[in-house]
């Protein structure tokens, strides 16, 4: 059955199921590190407990979504090789270094600073131990920093040349690559989203402990109530900055990837005298037209180009072989955009609860806090999507198309490790999600745990040894004073 598919079409959609399940725990640590870091300078610097309790109450659940974004990540580089070996030998010269670059740098800074992080307080000493949060915060962004400048060169190609022979990218400039046009515009958004996603899981998980503790007439703790203002700060402030940096980003993409942003907008015919923003409609590929229209009339001109009555380009200026699939990209950015300032929102009304004196007893705040935890991850898989196929039919844009990418693999071979993929990802990491949502179902309490490592040392591999059996077995030699 699998043979009847195209191993193309499987191969990408094997490659966006583990990349949109790694994704999710990225997009989450990113903020989550920072947070961790904020709260364990707050407790240094105030040695206010509350701040102490969080910080080890949010580790743990770092610790494992840490460990599940490792594991998963590992999958996609495996892909490279096997579905896009194709991809790989053409474009390897330039984007292998940056990717070697993300291990050797940003990935050691990760791992090595986080068991310090995790089991050091008490062995390091506050200032050491500060230093390997901040290391580890900074790794993760180092990380994005780095992944983000590889899929930035794929959307806006840069400082490299075409070997005539082998077909193959070569770099010449090694800094027109990583800081490629779109690169900066990227960095910030992804950033930002991240920011923003670990905002609102962190303000959900409040804001249910805050509506546990009302629905049995009990008053939250007070590092529940920290860790909810903290985020509604946090989303109050970062949101409207991410709606502009979104619109910046718009009109990078616009500037390199024109038939993007006709894709996004529904587009599929020019507008000379000013074109609408559409709200609504059905994307017919085939008629190129988008059925069901209703929009704004030249408010798209007015954002994207800062003038009610500045032309458009359309789609039908585009080649078909060159169009990416408008239903997709439409309806993925409107999800993005519909979050976005849907977070806005809440921000937003958090503010007014603050000012009324009344942010942890507004249920209906909290309500919506709680609705929207999740709304994060979705926005930065909308975003995704949007990017990504809104790329398409390329992989290197203008330069590489996807079906020249692909390796010559029968669709039976690339469908079967597809389904396996599906199996064990919901398995495994769904096994993950379910612990760390239990994680937060408990609210964090005074003198919260912390994480233990082995009590009496570092563990055996092999067992305790005869030796050591005898050691333990043997009485302790008393010495007297002067022996």
């Amino acid at each position: 059955m699998l043979a009847s598919f195209d191993a193309v079409l499987l191969a990408r959609i094997q490659f966006a199921f583990t990349v949109s399940f790694h994704f999710l725990f990225p997009a989450f640590t990113i903020g989550l590190a920072s947070y961790l870091a904020v709260l364990n300078g707050l407790w240094l610097w105030t040695k206010e407990h509350k701040y102490l309790d969080l910080f080890r109450y949010w580790v743990k659940i770092f610790a494992l979504a840490f460990a599940m974004g490792v594991v998963s990540g590992i999958v996609m580089s495996y892909q490279f090789g096997t579905n896009w070996s194709v991809f790989s030998d053409r474009a390897g010269p330039v984007i292998g270094a940056p990717m070697a670059y993300e291990v050797l740098s940003a990935f050691f800074l990760e791992a090595g600073f986080l068991g310090i992080m995790l089991f050091g307080r008490e062995r390091v000493g506050p200032a050491l131990h500060m230093t390997a949060t901040l290391a580890v915060a900074f790794g993760t962004f180092f990380s994005a920093f780095w992944i983000i400048s590889v899929n930035s060169w794929m959307q806006t190609p840069a400082g490299f040349s075409v070997d005539p022979d082998t077909g193959q990218f070569l770099p010449e400039n090694f800094w027109e690559i990583i800081f490629n046009p779109s690169f900066p515009y990227r960095l910030a958004h992804t950033v930002t989203a991240a920011y923003l996603t670990t905002a609102f899981i962190v303000g959900g998980v409040a804001a249910f402990h805050l509506l546990r503790r009302r629905r049995r007439g009990e008053r939250a703790s007070e590092a529940t109530r920290t860790m909810f203002s903290m985020a509604m700060w946090m989303a109050a402030i970062v949101a409207p900055v991410q709606i502009g940096l979104g619109d910046l980003h718009g009109l990078n993409t616009l500037e390199h990837q024109p038939q993007k942003v006709m894709a996004m907008e529904g587009h599929y015919e020019s507008h000379p005298d000013g074109a609408p923003l559409y709200l609504f409609g059905i994307p017919n590929d085939e008629a190129q037209r988008l059925d069901y229209a209703v929009g704004i009339p030249n408010l798209s001109s007015l954002i994207l180009k800062h003038d009610f009555d500045a032309p458009l380009a359309g789609l039908d200026t585009i080649p078909d072989d060159e169009q990416p699939p408008v239903g997709i990209v439409f309806w993925s950015f409107r999800i993005m955009v519909a979050l976005g300032f849907a977070m806005l929102g809440v921000g937003l009304w958090s503010l007014w609860a603050r000012w009324r004196g009344h942010l942890f007893e507004a249920p209906w705040l909290h309500r919506a806090a709680l609705a929207m935890a999740p709304s994060g991850l979705f926005a930065v898989i909308a975003g995704w999507i949007t990017t990504e196929v809104g790329r398409q039919p390329y992989t290197v844009y203008g330069m590489l198309r996807t079906g020249e990418s692909a390796a010559p693999l029968d669709a039976a071979a690339v469908g079967t490790s597809l389904v396996a993929f599906v199996l064990i990802y919901f398995t495994v990491f769904g096994a993950g999600t379910f612990y760390i949502l239990r994680l937060m179902s408990r609210p964090p309490i005074f003198d919260e745990p912390r994480l233990k490592d082995a009590p009496e040392g570092p563990i055996r591999t092999a067992g305790i040894t005869p030796a050591a059996e005898e050691a333990e077995r043997r009485p302790q030699a008393v010495h007297q004073p002067g022996e």
